[in-house]
């Protein structure tokens, strides 16, 4: 048996599922395509989480969209992070290339263009079907590690919360976290003071500035109602296919605060909500968050810890998170460890910091006696990949260099219409984009704060009486000082007249 059989052999023993699977393309040896060697992930292991890396221009978006379209296919339904705003085109077919002709002769898949469906999301001014989230459904631990505060500052916000509990104050947006932080040091101090306790000024301001943080950073967009229901995430078309949705985020890339807060809120909801699950024959949702070091570019050691649970966590409920990042060091080392699917496409090593980030990646994957791994790491082209997955025993699968597959969908944007048209024709956007601004904890604390300044105007002018009133009383009990005078010599007189009698 030659060098090339034996691989051939050794990928598809390695790579064969007896469940339903995805195809992502055929793996490649000293540079040139096995037909037929098809490399597959299957959906019993997608629930495993799992990274896209490599530098800029390689193929990562491409093939996120082949695993957005594939995960459609069968039924699973997609949320895909756009940082770079250019995954719009699943909504329409490919034009076709004879290139792509080329490369799935080379694969020995028939190529089939297809437009999916698609759901535009947005967190900031852009036109889409608007995510939002209220205070309260933060609560106050998952707050504080988002705005990093001290162990004193996270009980203040726990004690505001607690009072806006107790005294039926919704918090739903940012002027209302505001108002009562405010109310504590000032019109309400003593009655928090009485009931909970003493709040430190300086606390609350402190806690205020990390507030006005996320505000300027879009935060007064995202916080609020209408909620956005996790549900809605995991809808199918009348044809079965699972719907993907696109969360349009080409603005945020300045607000990484406003990123990892909406990511921490949003996988704490859907943990919160699906139901436990365990290992199942598909995911319920895959969830791929591109551009993934900015949710933890500023994230603070608690915020990391969170993220990190989560990841564990979440896999039970039948969800799958893709990282997608240029390289694998951009994520944290405890949660890179949950990551079991690996695809990873060329490293350039332009600088000695390269060559040493090179030889860290090569070693999250198997050795092979195939590929000196990190030299090929250098060498992969274009929409070419090193990919290593779990089986559906839980074991790595053998490394494999992969010529993906090529998108079924336009590998490119919709143009304004197409977007307009797109946006237009679907349901959630009505349903999420009513602004609603019902009574909530900013408006009855102004409410109240009026009430108390109007009792204490009325107290003030009853003090203002009862001075009035003092002063004239003491002034009706004080003799007149002319009167003092006349009385005075009025009555020596009297008394000269009476000696001159008696003498």
């Amino acid at each position: 048996m030659d060098r090339k059989e034996a691989f051939f052999n050794h990928i598809i023993e390695g790579y064969q599922t007896k469940g339903d699977s995805l195809v992502l393309g055929s793996a490649m040896l000293d540079g040139k395509t096995i037909k037929d060697a098809f490399v597959k992930i299957p959906l019993k292991t997608l629930n495993r989480h799992g990274l896209i890396a490599g530098a800029t221009g390689t193929g990562k978006t491409k093939s996120l969209q082949v695993m957005a379209e594939n995960l459609s296919e069968k039924g699973i339904p997609v949320l895909l992070m756009d940082i770079k705003g250019d995954l719009s085109g699943l909504a329409q077919a490919s034009e076709g290339h004879p290139k792509i002709d080329e490369r799935h002769a080379a694969i020995g898949l028939p190529f089939e263009a297809k437009k999916f469906p698609l759901e535009i999301l947005s967190i900031s001014e852009q036109n889409g079907v608007r995510l939002r989230a209220t205070i309260s459904e933060f609560g106050p631990v998952l707050l504080s590690r988002i705005l990093d505060l001290s162990e004193t500052q996270s009980g203040i916000v726990s004690i505001i919360f607690k009072y806006c509990d107790d005294h039926k104050l919704p918090l739903l947006d940012l002027k209302d976290f505001k108002k009562v932080l405010q109310f504590a040091t000032e019109e309400g101090k003593d009655e928090i003071q009485t009931e909970y306790g003493r709040i430190s000024s300086a606390s609350t301001g402190a806690i205020l500035r990390k507030i006005v943080e996320i505000d300027q950073q879009g935060g007064d967009l995202f916080f609020g109602e209408r909620s956005f229901e996790v549900k809605d995430l995991v809808r199918k078309d009348e044809n079965g296919n699972g719907i993907i949705s696109v969360l349009r985020l080409t603005d945020i890339q300045d607000k990484p605060k406003l990123f990892s807060t909406f990511m921490l809120q949003l996988l704490a909801e859907v943990y919160a909500t699906f139901p436990e699950q365990g290992d199942s024959d598909k995911p319920e949702l895959v969830i791929f968050i591109d551009e993934a070091h900015l949710i933890f570019k500023e994230a603070s050691k608690a915020l990391l810890s969170q993220i990190e649970s989560i990841v564990k966590l979440i896999r039970s409920k039948g969800i799958g998170l893709f990282f997608v990042t240029q390289n694998p060091k951009d994520v944290p080392e405890d949660v890179l460890a949950q990551l079991g699917l690996k695809i990873q496409h060329a490293l350039r090593a332009f600088t000695a910091k390269d060559r040493k980030a090179i030889k860290l990646a090569a070693e999250n994957y198997p050795d092979s006696e195939y590929y000196d791994v990190d030299e090929t790491l250098t060498q992969l082209g274009i929409g070419e990949a090193f990919v290593s997955v779990l089986n559906e025993k839980g074991r790595p699968t053998p490394l494999a260099a992969t010529l993906m597959r090529a998108p079924m969908s336009r590998m490119d944007v919709l143009t304004k219409s197409e977007l307009k048209q797109l946006i237009d024709n679907s349901r959630l956007y009505y349903k999420y984009n009513d602004v609603i601004d019902r009574d909530s904890a900013y408006e009855i604390l102004n409410e109240k704060i009026e009430k108390i300044n109007e009792q204490e105007e009325v107290e003030e002018r009853k003090k203002e009486v009862s001075r009035t009133k003092n002063t004239a009383s003491r002034r009706s009990t004080r003799m007149n000082p002319v009167i003092k005078v006349v009385t005075s010599a009025t009555f020596i007189r009297g008394v000269l007249g009476i000696l001159k009698r008696v003498l």
